[in-house]
């Protein structure tokens, strides 16, 4: 199984990228393929309602001068993502929200593409706001059809100064705790895949 981490923050080795390398140490030692995309600081633009992904239906954007379509290949071949996002302005990152706005709606159009994939959220904070950045990210996984695994917190961590999310064990225990779940979960749905009930969708169509 493969699982595909996006890192959404453009600091390279910050809190945001800690909290994900957690979270993929139980997979690594279960077997799952790990794969961390750094998309913060890439160029990545929002979506400009062209609605052209529900014409074309070609598992694509339109738009395809920036990494939209390298990084949504990966995840319609992903078993489980991981979106991680620092907290800017109590949201995500603008990377993050292009990615979601863009890859959600191409999914929708082809087919409901990430129907039955597991979905989680991480979030690295400073102090407040997290929360909200962490109901970004799932409404993502809940429009398509995801599952949203559990852990023993909301997946937030806290920390300014790059590594300071390692000086909060109760958050960077729940990443474990958040890989153990999503690989027991990925190991219980796998061989069911295909009788999930896929749901029809009106979004887009005329």
């Amino acid at each position: 199984m493969y699982v595909l981490a996006i890192n959404g923050s453009p600091r390279k080795g910050g809190n945001t990228e800690e909290m994900i390398n957690k979270a993929l140490e139980p997979l690594k030692t279960s077997g799952w393929e790990t794969e961390v995309y750094q998309l913060g600081g890439k160029k990545i633009r929002g979506c400009i309602a062209c609605m052209k992904c529900w014409e074309n239906k070609d598992s694509k954007c339109a738009v395809d001068n920036d990494k939209l379509n390298e990084v949504y290949e990966k995840m319609v071949r992903a078993d489980a993502i991981i979106i991680g996002s620092p907290t800017y302005f109590t949201d995500v990152t603008a990377e993050i929200k292009a990615l979601i706005d863009r890859a959600g709606m191409v999914a929708l159009a082809n087919n409901r593409e990430f129907e039955g994939k597991i979905g989680a959220g991480v979030v690295a904070v400073r102090r407040g706001g997290a929360t909200h950045v962490f109901d970004t990210i799932n409404h993502l996984y809940q429009i398509n059809g995801m599952l949203i695994p559990g852990a023993t917190y909301w997946n937030m961590a806290y920390g300014l100064n790059k590594g300071e999310v390692n000086d909060d064990a109760e958050g960077m225990a729940n990443m474990n705790n958040l890989g153990r779940v999503i690989d027991w979960l990925g190991k219980a749905i796998k061989p069911h895949m295909d009788s999930f009930p896929k749901v029809e969708t009106q979004y887009g169509e005329n």
